[in-house]
């Protein structure tokens, strides 16, 4: 089966944790924090591979994690880094993230090899946090939970030359008879639900071996989705060359054409404006034999080159040379060939806004979100099971200027802080010392009273 469109979900391998150890030798009696740092988690890349065609590798196995990293240890022993796991994919794959729809990179270089998700940062051990004032810090910092996402793969096929064309207008037979591919032929609409590839033998001693694609038949409304449309207008936009198939013993051949060109157009105006050649195939039937001259006529006034052929007559069918012929003489030379029909790729970087501001302040129901990545990643950082730890992360919050933007957005104690996938119960120090002073005035009251 071939495979074009699969989702799936990465997720990057979790920091060590840092050691919270003291040098424990003799003769060493105060030997201090010696804790080492956690290992980063592992990443996952994905690389292309050209020996690839489809995504049928991602049929079964849809989700793919990288390693985690190794804690720390005694004497500052850094924790093994987690294993990065290396994803293949076949030229022409986009990859899109499933949750917003936004491009992360469309590969179409050999060998190009893109980071999808990051591994989390290893914590620092408890060496790091020595002061002139705390010499013996017990606070060391958790692992990083890696980068996690859900992705979704589309493969367009790369191919110097692309047949297009209404159902049964006889693509899969011209394929047959341009090239050594045997596709799935009949005489009915929509026999191809899938593409086919074959290499064009051009009879040229010049190096050029070009590919051609047979792609789905297209019928009217296929960019709105009707039909195959999609899986067919997905392929179609990396070819260099499209072949565009007419019947010419149709009742309105000019008519068909122009229901292909109008679906190009719609789903993309620059499809037109790829070199294109016009193959008026059925030549053998007497409802063609009469009117291919005019045809001919017809798609010159358009400023289309076309030729006429019988594709049912194999290798040796009328016409057959004459569109092997034309094909090359619009396809390049074989280094210009041996390059991707498009740029090297494309690979999308995006700047998160959080990452200049530093972090912002929110309702969310009854509770406050703050949104930041160093808040959140100090946040997965910090061991509040340790006093030490979450006295830190609280000095951080007034540090970053959060304590205050919480007060300001009418967060108060009891109420609860949302910091990526942890829930804090907030304790505001400035409502804790005005209670103090409350309990302090009752006390006196009650002594007055007494």
């Amino acid at each position: 089966m071939f495979l074009d469109v699969v989702e799936l979900h990465v997720s990057a391998g979790r920091g060590g944790d840092g050691a919270s150890t003291m040098r424990r030798e003799s003769h060493v009696p105060r030997g201090g924090p010696d804790g080492g740092d956690g290992g980063r988690g592992g990443s996952i890349y994905v690389v292309v591979e050209p020996g690839l065609t489809t995504l049928r590798d991602f049929e079964h196995k849809r989700r793919y994690a990288a390693g985690d990293g190794g804690p720390g240890g005694d004497k500052k022993s850094h924790g093994k880094a987690g294993a990065d796991l290396v994803v293949g994919v076949p030229p022409g794959t986009a990859i899109f993230d499933a949750a917003t729809g936004d491009l992360v990179a469309d590969l179409v270089a050999r060998e190009q090899k893109v980071m999808l998700v990051r591994g989390g940062r290893g914590g620092l051990g408890n060496s790091h946090f020595v002061t002139s004032t705390h010499q013996a810090p017990r606070h060391a910092q958790r692992g990083e939970p890696g980068e996690a996402r859900a992705l979704r793969l589309e493969l367009r096929l790369i191919a110097d030359v692309g047949l297009v064309g209404l159902p049964n207008a006889g693509k899969s037979t011209l394929l047959a008879a341009l090239t050594a591919a045997q596709p799935k032929i009949g005489d009915y609409a929509f026999t191809t639900l899938e593409p086919n590839l074959g290499v064009l033998e051009l009879g040229l001693d010049d190096g050029r071996r070009p590919t051609i694609a047979d792609l789905p038949g297209l019928i009217e409304g296929a960019s709105m989705g009707a039909g195959l449309g999609f899986a067919f207008l997905r392929h179609a936009s990396r070819t260099r060359i499209i072949a565009h198939v007419v019947d010419a013993s149709a009742a309105d051949p000019m008519r068909d054409a122009e229901i292909i060109r109008e679906e190009l157009r719609a789903h993309n105006p620059a499809l037109l404006d790829k070199t294109t050649l016009v193959i008026l195939n059925k030549i053998d039937l007497p409802a063609a034999a009469t009117r291919i001259n005019d045809l001919r006529e017809a798609f010159a006034a358009m400023g289309l080159r076309s030729v006429a052929c019988s594709a049912a007559g194999g290798v040796s069918g009328a016409g057959v040379v004459d569109v092997r012929s034309a094909l090359a003489e619009l396809l390049p030379d074989a280094e210009t060939l041996a390059q991707p029909t498009e740029p090297a790729g494309v690979v999308v970087h995006r700047i998160d806004p959080l990452a200049i501001a530093g972090f912002s302040v929110e309702r969310e129901g009854d509770s406050f979100r703050v949104k930041g990545k160093a808040i959140e990643r100090l946040a997965h950082q910090t061991d509040f099971d340790r006093d030490e730890s979450a006295e830190r992360f609280q000095h951080e919050l007034a540090r970053m200027g959060i304590e205050e933007s919480l007060r300001r957005a009418g967060c108060r104690a009891g109420d609860t802080v949302l910091i990526g996938p942890i829930a804090l119960a907030w304790e505001d120090p400035d409502d804790a010392a005005l209670r103090d002073v409350a309990d302090d005035l009752d006390d006196e009251e009650e002594e007055a009273l007494q």
